[in-house]
């Protein structure tokens, strides 16, 4: 799968991290670090923080930004001119989205957990008799 062909329904849940490297935002978003460092220019509102040698930090409402800028973009079919726009528009309204998908996606991500617990416990019981 390319980075334009994955879609916002493909991306991992974001880890309860403080900080992401541009590569691991770039990961998390399926984006290359270029396009995060070109998209900084273009979005106001995509600010990591720099730290020592101009290293770039994201935190987790700036991976929420990118999909969403992402989405409006590879997904939704707007222009960076338009995507702005829809930024700057209603921003509230498409955060919210990218954030309960995020939500959900983690939802999943645990239930899936606790069903292997579940297996796992189910055949070390049956095997134990």
């Amino acid at each position: 799968m390319t980075t334009k062909q994955a879609t916002s329904q493909h991306l991992p849940p974001i880890p309860d991290k403080l900080y992401f490297t541009i590569s691991e935002a770039g990961t998390l978003c399926a984006v290359k670090p270029y396009v995060l460092r070109y998209w900084e220019q273009e979005f106001p509102q995509l600010k990591p923080l720099k730290r020592r040698g101009n290293r770039r930090f994201y935190q987790a409402r700036d991976i929420l930004l990118v999909r969403q800028i992402r989405k409006l973009l590879y997904e939704d079919g707007f222009t960076i001119e338009g995507a702005r726009a829809q930024l700057n528009s209603s921003p509230e309204v498409v955060a919210d989205s990218i954030k309960n998908n995020t939500m959900v996606k983690k939802v999943i991500v645990e239930l899936e957990k606790v069903l292997q617990n579940l297996q796992s416990n189910m055949e070390k019981s049956c095997g134990s008799r």
